[in-house]
């Protein structure tokens, strides 16, 4: 069975509360619980994992090798300065996927660029909590090699 991880980073545990006008009314765990019901349907198993620390987020990418067929990160504010979650990422064969809740490009200058995004397979923002769920979908394509 595939499995997936799905790491949240700062702030994400807000979710709900933070700026519903961006973020929108989900919490952390009804978008986990779902993706976690969506990967079961699917047959894959879903991890996830929330932390506003970055080195926790760096250990998790490191420990997903052998463990893990795709991690989906939301690497939150980390997304614009982390070069060490970029090269986390880069020491793993393990492909990443970058999601935003809100699209990115269309708020604040400074979230326009990703230093995350050239070390990772893809990028889905702007579709809310489903973008998430995009994710999920486009690793179950790959699993699936369609």
């Amino acid at each position: 069975m595939p499995s997936i991880l799905v790491l949240h980073g700062p702030n994400l545990n807000t979710l709900g509360k933070r700026e519903p006008e961006h973020y929108g009314s989900e919490t952390l765990d009804d978008v986990n619980n779902r993706l976690m019901e969506k990967g079961e349907k699917w047959g894959c198993h879903v991890d996830t994992f929330q932390s506003n620390i970055e080195g926790e987020l760096i250990n998790q990418i490191h420990a997903s090798m052998g463990k893990y067929d795709a991690i989906i990160m939301n690497p939150g504010a980390y997304t614009h300065y982390s070069y060490a979650i970029f090269d986390a990422i880069q020491a793993v064969s393990v492909p990443v996927i970058e999601v935003h809740i809100s699209n990115v490009h269309t708020r604040e200058p400074f979230r326009h660029t990703s230093v995350i995004a050239p070390a990772c397979k893809g990028q889905i923002v702007g579709f809310g909590t489903k973008s998430y769920d995009l994710a999920l979908e486009a690793v179950r394509e790959w699993i699936e090699g369609v």
